[in-house]
């Protein structure tokens, strides 16, 4: 199989990984928290964002285009351990928060270095980006990184706060996932929608939902251990 052919196999699967990632992500974030929907959208949209990712991130590294890999990369971490938050004994680590720990702060580093390397060139930007983006992704890299490794030294986490990490770790990676498409794929929108107000207002929605819900799991009394449905075992999103 060609090259070509190869790299035509690997757009269809992120293509397609990314339209149902955005169908169901779409659709666990509205659900109610812990429903049957919630739940069954949440399994989808796991295992499709880890195929847009990766897909994503490999396309990108065959371009060149660091930034993607980075966003690729770090995204397929955000899932994985937000999945892997709700799938494990509470109060419980293992090898893999470890492992995760360390890809986290390494992506994190990984993209302000990149990031200096924009600043420091003659054009202020790497392969086209400015360094803004990539600081951005190596601070949500090293942040997340940081959290893992405070899960670690308590040795797991329970209650709320497991809830809020698997919450803003899926809500980021939905948000990749929709500004990618809105904003960084214009071109296959209409003509007519093609207007930035529009194209941004989705990517709004996710950022704002993803507060609600944190500021709701973490300061209300909505959250009850008793009432946990992802403490079952059941995997969500």
């Amino acid at each position: 199989m060609g090259y070509g052919r190869s790299r035509t196999i690997v757009l269809i699967f992120h293509i397609g990984a990314g339209v149902v990632a955005l169908l169901s992500g779409a659709t666990a974030l509205f659900a109610a928290k812990g429903s049957r929907p919630h739940r069954s959208a949440g399994t989808v949209f796991f295992v499709a964002m880890l195929i847009m990712s990766g897909c994503g991130a490999y396309l990108a590294y065959v371009k060149p285009e660091t930034v993607s890999v980075i966003a690729g990369i770090l995204t397929f971490y955000m899932v994985a351990t937000a999945w892997m938050t709700v799938r494990r004994t509470e109060g419980t680590i293992g090898r893999f928060e470890i492992g995760a720990c360390l890809a986290g702060l390494a992506t994190g580093a990984g993209a302000i270095f990149f990031g200096m390397q924009a600043s420091a060139s003659e054009t202020g930007a790497l392969d086209g980006f400015p360094p803004e983006i990539f600081y951005f992704f190596g601070i949500v890299g090293l942040l997340a990184g940081a959290c893992d490794l405070k899960v670690i030294l308590r040795r797991g986490i329970v209650g709320a706060r497991r809830i809020a990490r698997h919450l803003w770790r899926m809500c980021f990676a939905l948000f990749v996932a929709t500004a990618s498409f809105f904003l960084g794929q214009m071109q296959v929108i209409p003509e007519p929608l093609r207007r930035i107000e529009l194209l941004v207002l989705p990517v709004l929605v996710v950022i704002v939902l993803l507060f609600f819900w944190l500021i709701r799991v973490r300061f209300t009394r909505w959250y009850s251990p008793r009432e946990d449905l992802y403490a079952r075992g059941s995997g969500s999103a």
